[in-house]
């Protein structure tokens, strides 16, 4: 199997070449699986937390603010599976100190930047699932808001009279996204944890 320098894993990622994910799983997976297992976790959860590690990674990646220094990429991920264990373990009432602490791990890495990009990357995930439950028309509306399209041009994208009524829909949309975002019960565990 090819190797791959920690700047072209990095770069790898950035262009979400497969080649490069698929060294990533072979040659770290199993170590992020093990200290899972030992804690409390399933294959499942593995999965999950190895999965959500990379995009963590990419978003770093993607706002310019990985600061790897005199780390490898392997302590940089095993560090970033940990926190994100420790914080899933955490909202699961498991306490800290019962974790059975095997993989390598540097404390600068677990620091409040990064925290902050694993929530976001929360309730990023909290947005996605409830905007996809919208009906399909509200999802266009408040995409081509998003998008800063001109109201004018919304209004003939949907067939829609008048740009008022463009307003008033995408009032109506938000709201309801809003709503449901609020009634989630991940969304008390996220905001219930800033408090």
């Amino acid at each position: 199997m090819k190797s791959f320098t920690d700047d072209q894993i990095l770069k790898g990622i950035l262009r979400h070449d497969n080649l490069v994910l698929s060294y990533i799983y072979k040659q770290y997976y199993y170590k992020v699986n093990a200290f899972v297992r030992k804690n409390s976790g399933t294959e499942e959860d593995v999965s999950d937390i190895f999965q959500e590690a990379i995009i963590v990674i990419y978003r770093k990646l993607k706002e310019n603010d990985l600061l790897f220094e005199n780390r490898s990429f392997e302590t940089y991920l095993f560090s970033v599976c940990r926190l994100l264990w420790l914080k899933n373990l955490r909202t699961i009432k498991t306490e800290k100190e019962k974790i059975n602490d095997s993989l390598p791990f540097n404390e600068e890495v677990y620091d409040d930047d990064l925290n902050n990009v694993i929530e976001k990357n929360e309730r990023y995930l909290l947005y996605q699932k409830h905007f996809r439950n919208i009906s399909t028309d509200c999802q266009k509306i408040l995409q081509m808001f998003f998008d800063k399209v001109p109201i004018r041009q919304i209004a003939q994208v949907m067939g829609f009279k008048s740009e008022k009524y463009v307003k008033s829909r995408k009032f109506k949309c938000k709201e309801l996204l809003i709503e449901r975002i609020k009634q989630d019960t991940e969304y008390k565990k996220l905001f219930e944890d800033d408090s």
